[in-house]
């Protein structure tokens, strides 16, 4: 007998009502039960940070929740990042300063960086590091991650648009939360299926 959970997620301005399995990772949610497979799992411990995920606003390892914690939540996810098909600047500030390769590590730095600069609006270089540390990339050396959040946040000299006025903006455009069922049956009756 499985021990589960009616939970409510909000991930990415859309409802979902789902039944969780009470030890099942908030990652494994994620991922499986609802199809956001830009969240990676790496370590599985907390410690590379590739499952990173902004809870609440803040960003959090989504390895070490559980599902049902996330229940009432707002989850933000790599997905949720672009805007009617469009990269945000943060997205085009990685890949024009090549802070990815693999891109395994991509989605928990991106956002890593969204909370950061959230949080964050005018920051120093070894501010960014620091944020920055507690995310492991094995490929990049850090410099085009470091460079890449700089120039999001307007210190790079060329970005006009910042992640800062792109989030205010997004807030400002009214998105309105879509529910939805772990099936994809639109509850309210407005937008589309889950995918």
């Amino acid at each position: 007998m499985k021990d589960t959970h009616p939970i409510e997620i909000t991930v990415n301005h859309r409802v979902h009502e789902i039944e969780v399995e009470s030890r099942r990772t908030l990652a494994d949610v994620l991922r499986h039960d609802l199809g956001y497979t830009g969240t990676h799992l790496g370590c599985e411990h907390g410690i590379c940070g590739a499952c990173t995920v902004l809870l609440d606003g803040l960003p959090a390892r989504s390895c070490l929740l559980f599902g049902v914690q996330a229940d009432g939540c707002e989850v933000e996810t790599v997905e949720g990042l672009e805007s009617d098909g469009r990269l945000n600047p943060l997205q085009e500030a990685f890949s024009a300063h090549h802070g990815l390769q693999c891109g395994f590590c991509t989605p928990g730095f991106l956002m890593l960086a969204t909370g950061f600069l959230r949080e964050n609006l005018d920051p120093t270089e070894e501010e960014v590091r620091e944020a920055m540390s507690s995310n492991l990339c094995r490929c990049t050396g850090y410099q085009g991650i470091i460079e890449a959040v700089l120039d999001a946040a307007g210190k790079g000299g060329e970005r006009t648009e910042t992640v800062a006025d792109e989030m205010v903006a997004s807030e400002t455009s009214g998105n309105q939360a879509e529910v939805v069922s772990v099936d994809g049956v639109s509850l309210s009756g407005a937008g589309e299926a889950n995918q």
